[in-house]
């Protein structure tokens, strides 16, 4: 029941009266809400008001992925606004699709359409399947909200019972949340991972959306696999069919920046704190290609177990941010407070691997004050917990 009442809900939406309600709540402030409420449930019905209340809320949240001019054209549900590709992750993606030639994609668990509206607009034809009413209801939605229904066909199904062979691609994005929140194991994902690989195997060309935290032993053979980080935060891994067997890739939006190899080198050596840290890109972590950028950088680690890379010279580079050291302290915070307050700062950025203390426990212990700024990595040198201190080279 609740089901039917989701979707005559959601259907109310799409009218010319709740379409003009939306847009007369693009705006609007969600803590004025009850206000808000009162006044337009006279003149309109209640159930549309609540209805369009939560899609407006749900198209402010979206619009740090999909941007206001098509967040607040489209149609959400919670889940998808949670789960949906990041639009420039999912362009990224279908330029990738387009340069092998594909022409049509069938986009198993669509969602909300977010990936099936990128592909569309790179030129090609998507079938859009998922097996939720709802969901399903709010991609068709989405296609026409963006002119692109020509492109794109969504179909309600068991994406398990779809045949996809008339297709020369697949796209599969397995839901990896459920009842209790994020789903760890790929086996429990909906579908689970070895049906999406079968899949894959299927067809010339196939990508398949996963966790950032699969381990790379059971990446299958013939797959490439790619970490891609939008902003500096890893989005997604992606397990690429028809492309470069064996490889690794990180990619770096929205520049672009992409580093591969089929071949990864032996971890770096472990060398004393150089003028120079750099931190590695995340998607640069997850894809175990630090010791590539090391290799460029002419560096080594300070410590065997961590992502940090040092270096006696300032080298640019997309894949890791530099920084210029100016102290390295054995971990104390009696005299991390003061070396602070004796150089005034008063902005303190904190950055830890492999320390369990936490940033704004050490801000609230060392009290930082003054017009300077500086940033402290919390870390092990050689085995040694330590404070490094220093400030973004260049500046």
């Amino acid at each position: 029941m609740g089901r039917v009442t989701d979707l005559a809900s959601f259907s109310a939406l799409l009218t010319d009266e709740g379409r003009d309600l939306l847009t007369a709540l693009r705006h609007y402030d969600p803590a004025q809400e009850l206000a808000v409420a009162s006044r337009l449930r006279r003149e309109h019905p209640a159930e549309l008001v609540t209805a369009a209340l939560g899609q407006a809320r749900l198209r402010q949240r979206a619009e740090a992925k999909f941007g206001a001019d098509d967040a607040y054209r489209m149609y959400f549900t919670p889940n998808g606004v949670e789960q949906s590709t990041r639009k420039a992750v999912a362009e990224y993606r279908a330029a990738a699709f387009a340069r092998l030639g594909v022409r049509r994609v069938a986009d198993l668990c669509c969602g909300i359409g977010g990936d099936a509206i990128a592909l569309a607009r790179a030129g090609i034809r998507v079938l859009a399947v998922d097996r939720d009413p709802l969901t399903a209801a709010a991609a068709r939605a989405n296609a026409e909200a963006l002119g692109l229904a020509e492109l794109i066909e969504v179909r309600c199904a068991d994406v398990t019972e779809v045949d996809t062979s008339a297709y020369d691609a697949v796209f599969v994005d397995p839901a990896r949340r459920g009842g209790r929140g994020r789903i760890f194991d790929p086996e429990a994902y909906s579908p689970p991972l070895s049906w999406a690989i079968e899949t894959a195997r299927t067809a010339p060309h196939a990508a398949l959306k996963i966790a950032p935290g699969i381990p790379h032993e059971i990446v299958p053979p013939e797959a490439e696999a790619e970490w891609i980080s939008d902003g500096g935060d890893v989005k997604e891994a992606v397990l690429w069919f028809g492309t470069r067997p064996g490889s690794v890739r990180a990619t770096l939006l929205p520049g672009g920046a992409s580093l591969a190899t089929s071949a990864p080198l032996p971890p770096p050596p472990v060398r004393k704190v150089g003028r120079y840290l750099y931190e590695p890109d995340g998607a640069v972590i997850r894809a175990h290609l630090v010791a590539e950028v090391a290799r460029e950088l002419g560096g080594g680690l300070v410590d065997e177990t961590i992502a940090y890379v040092t270096a006696d010279g300032l080298r640019p580079t997309p894949y890791a941010t530099a920084y210029e050291i100016t102290d390295e302290l054995p971990f104390n915070l009696k005299r991390l407070k003061a070396l602070l307050r004796e150089r005034e700062v008063g902005t303190l950025t904190v950055k830890k691997r492999g320390s369990a203390v936490e940033p704004e426990e050490l801000r609230r212990k060392v009290k930082p004050k003054g017009p300077n700024a500086a940033t402290v990595f919390l870390t092990r040198v050689s085995g040694a917990p330590t404070m490094l201190i220093g400030r973004p080279a260049g500046r």
